[in-house]
């Protein structure tokens, strides 16, 4: 195999650990890997992209990916401590999730083609639902003992925290269920190594371990750094919540909007981690960002990479004019091409007024609309003066103090963008 797939995560700032010789167990030929997807949503969201990522740059390097879902975690709730409140998945909303998350696999992943490497979706309950406790601590159990478990940085954090609740029986037998896991996709798939988080790293060892004790063979480790942002807040989360890969959950210009926004540090981190731009590509475009960082070629090349990777070309185009709103880029027409949710999304936060569609029966008067029937501006004087010094616009055409707003001026039915000179907006809701 003429591709190193280590060293392509390497320069990626993708790899944090690998367990030795498992570059030369990948460079001896095609091998099998699988990353496991929490499948309690029926989206993935930014955090599970690093995952994913890696599973892509596993079959281009012509290797086989596995994508485990984890629905046999879905339905005993989360191991973690971390949420007490989690839902547990009935079988029907576990499918459910299961078909959506590869649906969302299939943009990344090749599922399809007749190659060898084709890409395999699996969900640890078909294995899981008819294993009994009987048999499994007669047949995985007994192979690992409480010290081993011990020992995980993992579990000797969660035992020596101040958390109250201790750690449940569930949460430290996880590492149990996870290292079959292992084991049966190396027995049934030939699947010899594991990747996932840095954090993950105790778990897949322990079925490392149970290929050895159990298979007779021997099976890898390869993690990822946790990504972490230069200022110290969580990745993937605004105040919103997560950042979504369904466009119903987080809409393309939303998504657009989060990568363009990161830091110039993230941003180069984040590039080499999230599009399969080349090294050289990747060099260029930190060449320009030293010289005209003003510009934010990173950023720019980031978001639109990723965007359209998510979603489309033509969801990108969307997101990138909607973007140009802000910055007073766009003419009326652009303006009435917007969909609502977007027209919204975009102005979140301009202050609006409530008007009745009568009042555009025969036209409304701008000192009206500017002032009278919405606060914009403080008076009939004030709302003259910015008119007189033609600093008033509607839907971001200029206008003089003659003119009248009708249903014509109506963006999607129901609303109309007032702004005074470049930055001050104001949004009519006709209802």
């Amino acid at each position: 195999m003429a591709v190193s797939f280590v060293e392509e995560l390497k320069w990626r700032g993708m790899l944090h650990d690998a367990m030795p010789g498992t570059d030369e167990h990948l460079l001896s030929g095609m091998k099998s890997a699988y990353v496991g997807i929490d499948p309690t949503a029926d989206s993935l969201h930014i955090g599970h992209l690093v995952g994913v990522m890696m599973l892509r740059h596993f079959q281009l390097a012509g290797h086989k990916p596995y994508a485990l879902v984890g629905g046999a975690t879905g339905m005993i709730g989360d191991p973690s401590g971390k949420s007490a409140e989690r839902n547990l998945l009935d079988e029907a909303t576990l499918r459910h999730n299961q078909n959506a998350l590869k649906e969302q696999l299939s943009r990344f992943l090749d599922f399809d083609s007749d190659a060898g490497n084709a890409a395999v979706l699996v969900n640890n309950y078909d294995w899981m639902k008819d294993f009994s406790f009987l048999d499994f601590i007669r047949d995985v159990g007994k192979h690992i003992s409480v010290n081993y478990m011990m020992a995980k940085d993992s579990v000797k954090k969660r035992l020596s925290s101040e958390a109250k609740e201790g750690m449940s029986f569930t949460e430290f037998t996880y590492q149990l269920v996870q290292g079959y896991d292992f084991l049966h996709l190396y027995q049934q798939y030939q699947c010899t190594l594991q990747m996932g988080g840095s954090d993950q790293w105790g778990n897949i060892t322990t079925g490392t371990e149970l290929i050895r004790r159990i298979g007779g063979g021997k099976g890898y480790a390869l993690t990822c750094p946790l990504i972490t942002k230069a200022d110290g807040t969580k990745f993937g989360k605004t105040e919103g919540g997560n950042i979504w890969l369904d466009a119903e959950r987080t809409s393309p210009y939303k998504f657009y909007q989060y990568w363009l926004n990161t830091s110039d540090a993230d941003a180069e981190k984040y590039i080499k981690i999230f599009t399969f731009l080349t090294k050289e590509e990747v060099g260029t475009l930190v060449k320009e960002q030293e010289e005209a960082p003003h510009m934010r070629p990173l950023q720019k090349r980031l978001a639109a990479e990723v965007t359209v990777m998510v979603h489309s070309q033509g969801d990108l185009e969307n997101a990138m004019r909607a973007t140009n709103m802000l910055f007073g880029k766009s003419t009326s027409e652009d303006l009435k091409n917007l969909d609502a949710k977007t027209f919204l999304e975009v102005f979140e936060g301009v202050p609006q007024a409530e008007i009745p569609m009568s009042e555009l029966d025969n036209g409304l008067d701008m000192i009206g609309a500017l002032a009278a029937k919405t606060g914009f501006l403080g008076s009939n004087g004030a709302a003259r003066r910015e008119l007189k010094q033609n600093s008033i616009a509607v839907n971001r055409e200029k206008v003089k103090e003659d003119y009248q707003i009708t249903k014509g001026d109506l963006i999607n039915d129901q609303f109309v963008l007032l702004q005074k000179g470049r930055k001050n907006y104001f949004v009519l809701v006709v209802k």
